[in-house]
């Protein structure tokens, strides 16, 4: 038995058919260029492409880490000095009476129109207002936990522009007005005042110089929170009041009284100047106090009118006796009796509250329709008596 002939694999292909080959795959010159064509084309893209994939990333990382940064500052500082929440603010400080004297003096304490101490409160922009556009001061959570401190700082009267209710800090702070050169601080006093629970009264604080210096020759207050003293989460939005002009202290001595009242020098008028010449004219007259006036003007104008002149004019004439009838009148009233057993009773400008003739009573003003001509005439010439027997009326009050 002859041996078994071994085939190589090389011998065995060999023999296979040409079908069954595997045949090499050849490329055309015109496919090798298209692929190199391609590639070519892709490294480009590629590479025009990472400088901006690069600048994507950074910035995206940097947008990453800023509000990382953001939320732990939020968390440790007062957010008074974040731009971010500038505008998310919910929370405001308001003076509970915003509306001052229009004058205000250098050297003087600085109160609210009823002469009562400034005061502070912290407020909520959500609540809902009163009927007099009041705001109403809400529970503040955690806010009445701790003290806040808050400055009070001198403001141009023409801020804020356009008359808006809302500002950022940085518009708020540009708008204090520092002292002039070689002056004093322009606020002197307590300018420092602690917030608890919502409220804060504001303590002895006087101007130091007059606001005629400034374009609008007005100023107003404003509060801010200190720097450091608040640590919350929504940013406080400051206080300001109304503008107001501030003079000298040594304009106070003429200045005008509003209300006057009746034991104020009659100068205290609008409109007769101190030593000025109707002041001498009705001085020397005897009347010297806007109580001698006034009850002059009741009893017997065209005589006050004479008095004061032509160098008084109709319109000054009208100015000065509206601001005398504003008046606080008190409660005190003044009884005269005829020589008819008459009474009547005054109150102390000369007018008629009520009257006893013939036993019956009128009570004034609704009773003088109701009066015949002889009994106007009578009670007219009872007032005029008073009037001039003022001294010897019986003094009571109600």
């Amino acid at each position: 038995m002859s041996g078994k002939r071994l085939f190589s694999e090389s011998q065995y292909k060999e023999d296979e058919p040409a079908d069954k080959r595997l045949k090499p795959r050849r490329l055309s010159l015109a496919s090798v260029i298209g692929k190199v064509i391609k590639l070519n084309s892709m490294n480009k893209l590629l590479s025009d492409l990472e400088p901006w994939l690069r600048r994507w990333v950074n910035e995206e990382l940097e947008n990453a880490l800023r509000r990382c940064n953001s939320h732990l500052f939020t968390r440790f500082h007062p957010l008074e000095n974040q731009a971010e929440v500038e505008t998310s603010s919910c929370l405001q400080l308001m003076f509970s009476k915003k509306v001052l004297p229009s004058t205000l003096f250098t050297a003087s304490k600085i109160a609210d129109m009823d002469n009562n101490p400034l005061q502070l409160v912290l407020v909520d922009q959500r609540s809902p207002s009163t009927s007099t556009g009041d705001r109403v001061l809400v529970p503040l959570g955690d806010l009445s936990l701790y003290p806040i401190k808050i400055e009070i700082v001198v403001l141009n009267g023409e801020f804020p522009l356009g008359g808006g209710e809302t500002w950022s800090s940085e518009e708020f702070n540009q708008n204090i007005v520092k002292e002039r050169a070689g002056k004093r601080p322009l606020l002197a006093g307590e300018l420092c005042v602690t917030m608890r629970q919502g409220l804060g009264l504001v303590g002895k604080i006087e101007f130091t110089d007059n606001s005629s210096w400034i374009r609008c020759r007005k100023f107003r207050l404003g509060a801010k929170v200190a720097p450091g003293s608040y640590k919350g989460t929504v940013r406080i939005q400051e206080a300001i009041t109304e503008a107001f002009v501030v003079k000298d202290h040594r304009g106070e001595s003429y200045k005008k009284k509003h209300p006057p009242m009746l034991e104020d020098e009659v100068w205290r008028l609008e409109k007769i100047g101190r030593n000025g010449i109707f002041h001498t004219k009705l001085s020397s007259q005897g009347i010297n106090s806007v109580q001698d006036f006034l009850k002059l003007y009741v009893v017997d104008a065209p005589r006050l009118r004479e008095i004061l002149g032509p160098g008084m004019s109709e319109k000054m004439w009208q100015i000065t006796i509206r601001h005398a009838m504003t008046c606080v009148l008190g409660n005190k009233l003044y009884s005269f009796q005829g020589n008819d057993n008459c009474v009547i009773i005054l109150n102390p400008i000369c007018h008629v509250v009520k009257a006893f003739i013939d036993g019956q009573l009128f009570l004034f003003p609704a009773a003088s329709d109701d009066l015949s001509v002889q009994t106007k005439y009578h009670i007219q010439s009872l007032v005029r008596a008073a009037y001039e027997n003022w001294n010897s009326l019986q003094l009571f009050e109600y």
